[in-house]
């Protein structure tokens, strides 16, 4: 579990440039799980990100905070340590 909390800015399914005017604004969340080539959006129904089945292992999560046009407001790395099931090759 990583919690998030986000302040003057509400996170919810809307996107595109109609979404600009919005007020209070409105954005979601970039979601990119170790340096993986491709990220997945968050549209929030809680403050709460919820990664399961990783493997046993050091992880890092980059977690972008972006407006409805995927602009990024900011963005912080959290790394953790996941007691999963060992990958056997």
């Amino acid at each position: 579990f990583i919690p998030y909390r986000v302040e003057n800015l509400r996170i919810l399914p809307v996107g595109g440039p109609a979404a600009r005017n919005v007020s209070p604004r409105v954005g979601h969340l970039h979601l990119t799980v170790d340096d993986l080539p491709w990220a997945w959006a968050d549209y929030g129904q809680s403050d709460t990100i919820i990664l399961v089945g990783m493997p046993r292992g050091q992880h890092k999560v980059l977690v972008e905070v972006v407006d409805a046009e995927g602009n990024v407001f900011t963005k912080q790395t959290v790394t953790f340590h996941s007691p999963g099931k060992e990958i056997q090759p």
